[in-house]
């Protein structure tokens, strides 16, 4: 038993884990009021001690077997399945079907569909690192990214969709794609998207795209989560209003604070420095996640490193952005922080998969050593 602890904990990375879960207490203090009901506050709290117990349980197994074989497909194609069977029996809320209520708790397959993602597209670029130059390579992957894409975005989840897109196009660079693949790459995103805006985007996401344009333009319509989540970011001025004292968010003129726009909530409580504070500790999170995939045993675990930090990197940007006005509003939580149980599991989750990795590079030069003594 000694011995199974000490092998699971020596991947335990301390830069990893910390930033992480005072990412989570930040958000945690966020969501708290010194008046009326903590309700979001508590459940968060029950969350947080799940999704620690399982990045500690997502430590144990070795994920070597999923370089090889069949798995990743196998549960790639279950991901996939769920994605549709959320289309046909999820929950409606606010206007997606995006979720199954299981009564205690609701499940969000799109979010699990972005590690699964990350672990099949990680195999294939490590499969075919030598050829990557090939441009069949690019499509095939290319594929398995639109089959998840497409049905995260029919719920609809803008932003969700927008997050694997993005992951698959980090990948691609990072795995060494030639420059005029790039190219007809970006030449046919831009296609996709006209062709998207002209038939598959829905009124109320055009209006979205459009008030990104100019967010002033109908305050009291499209504009109006964009506009009081600018007045709560600048309110918190240099030293903010103090935890639970937010009047934006607190009085409600924020809609969503304790997801969508818990940025700007925290903004205007902690103020520019603790927006700071903020930014180094998402800066550790990616540094030490880029850190352990350079040591990666193989380019597998060097490419699933990379891809949990593009998630993480992607879903902050895209977050921060829309809450400042720079981005459209998509709906999109902050990694670790927002009110939530899936983004929250899986999540740490990924933290979890990626130390365990970690062990193997320990594991080999612990042999290497004892072959040279």
């Amino acid at each position: 038993m000694a011995s199974f602890l000490r092998n699971l904990f020596s991947g335990f990375d301390l830069w990893l884990f910390a930033p992480a879960l005072v990412l989570s207490l930040i958000g945690l203090s966020t969501m708290y009021t010194f008046h009326g009901d903590n309700g979001f506050f508590s459940r968060q709290l029950v969350w947080i001690s799940l999704a620690l117990t399982i990045m500690f349980l997502s430590m144990v197994p070795d994920y070597r077997f999923l370089r090889s074989g069949h798995s990743t497909f196998y549960i790639y194609l279950s991901t996939v399945a769920l994605l549709v069977l959320v289309l046909l029996f999820g929950e409606v809320t606010l206007g997606a079907r995006s979720r199954f209520d299981l009564g205690f708790f609701s499940f969000q397959p799109a979010e699990f569909a972005k590690l699964v993602l990350i672990a099949v597209l990680a195999k294939y670029f490590s499969k075919r690192h030598e050829m990557i130059g090939d441009f069949k390579h690019i499509v095939v992957s290319g594929l398995y990214t639109f089959a998840v894409f497409a049905l995260v975005f029919v719920q609809p989840d803008f932003g969700s969709a927008l997050i694997i897109l993005s992951i698959w196009f980090g990948l691609v660079l990072v795995s060494g794609i030639r420059l005029r693949h790039l190219s007809l790459v970006i030449g046919a995103g831009a296609l996709v998207f006209i062709l998207m805006w002209s038939f598959v985007l829905l009124p109320y996401q055009q209006e979205r795209i459009m008030t990104f344009i100019d967010p002033l333009a109908d305050i009291q319509g499209a504009g109006y989560n964009v506009y009081q989540s600018i007045i709560a970011v600048g309110s918190g001025q240099m030293w903010g209003k103090g935890v639970g004292y937010g009047t934006q968010s607190k009085m409600e003129f924020l809609p969503e604070h304790e997801t969508d726009f818990i940025f700007a909530a925290f903004a205007e409580e902690w103020g520019f420095v603790g927006v700071a504070v903020l930014f180094v500790l998402y800066a550790l999170v990616v540094w030490r996640l880029l850190r352990l995939a350079l040591g990666g045993a193989s380019n597998f675990e060097r490419l699933f490193a990379v891809g949990v930090a593009l998630l993480i990197i992607s879903q902050f940007t895209v977050h921060v952005g829309m809450n400042i006005g720079l981005l459209p509003v998509t709906g999109l939580t902050i990694p670790f922080m927002s009110y939530g149980g899936t983004h929250l599991l899986v999540e740490f989750m990924a933290l979890g998969i990626v130390m365990a990795m970690s062990r193997y590079t320990m594991f080999r030069y612990k042999s290497d050593e004892t072959i040279l003594n």
